[in-house]
């Protein structure tokens, strides 16, 4: 378990790029200086965790991320573990998982446009993500301006 108010806050993990990841948090508010946190994470509940490779470091050299690459994550899910260690105390722990990802443009943007009818015909391709497969799910917004 470990002392209230020193486990992590604000935890959050984003995908981008299709196969890149980031995961953020703060210190627990009642941390103490020397308090040192560790990453660990899994895609599936059989899985042994693995400890994060690429630490993102704040004050006093504390982690407070974790960059990823090639990530795959094949059922929306992943599985976090967050543990810290300090002389004074023992941290409480933390389990979450994550659906959070940032898409890519659309590829293959075309624009069509006849004079003749005054009007365009406009064409792309989903964007590239880490786990939709039904291209469905994707709603687009387009933002026209005469020029």
């Amino acid at each position: 378990a470990g002392m209230n108010g020193t486990a992590i806050e604000n935890f959050a993990c984003v995908i981008f790029n299709v196969s890149f990841m980031t995961c953020t948090w703060h210190a627990g508010r009642t941390a103490s200086g020397d308090t040192q946190y560790f990453l660990y994470w899994k895609t599936s509940r059989k899985e042994d965790f693995m400890e994060c490779q690429n630490y993102i470091k704040g004050n006093w050299g504390r982690h407070t991320g974790c960059r990823f690459q090639n990530v795959t994550i094949e059922n929306k899910r992943a599985y976090f573990l967050v543990n810290g260690s300090s002389k004074l105390i023992v941290n409480q722990l933390i389990s979450n998982y994550i659906n959070i990802e940032k898409l890519t443009p659309p590829l293959n943007v075309t624009v069509n446009c006849t004079e003749a009818s005054h009007s365009c015909e406009i064409q792309w391709q989903p964007p590239r993500t880490s786990h939709v497969k039904r291209h469905t799910c994707f709603k687009y917004e387009l933002v026209v301006e005469n020029k």
